[in-house]
């Protein structure tokens, strides 16, 4: 007899693809505070948060930051936000 004791084996695993590894993350002030957006290299938005969570400090610990997301890339993702906002934001390139 088999180690299933009389049980179905379960069927097999299908592994699904993964997500994309997030390249960007930007502190930007909102109308409710300072919100974090993940992106991709494409600036697709895959996540967004409160700033303040202790996440976002452990994110940006080795992460080389840049002031501002006024260039032409940011023009389509960051579409919600003021150009005072988005010059205030500040940019953190996150390593794979």
């Amino acid at each position: 007899m088999s180690q299933g004791f009389g049980h179905e084996m379960p069927s097999r695993h299908n592994q699904q693809e993964h997500r994309q590894v997030s390249r960007y993350l930007v502190v930007i002030d909102s109308s409710g505070g300072a919100v974090a957006k993940l992106f991709l290299d494409s600036r697709e938005q895959v996540g967004e948060f409160d700033a303040s969570t202790e996440e976002v400090a452990v994110m940006t610990r080795n992460a080389s930051a840049s002031s501002g997301a006024t260039g032409a890339e940011w023009d389509k993702a960051l579409a919600g936000h003021s150009t005072q906002e988005r010059a205030a934001a500040t940019v953190y390139q996150l390593d794979v």
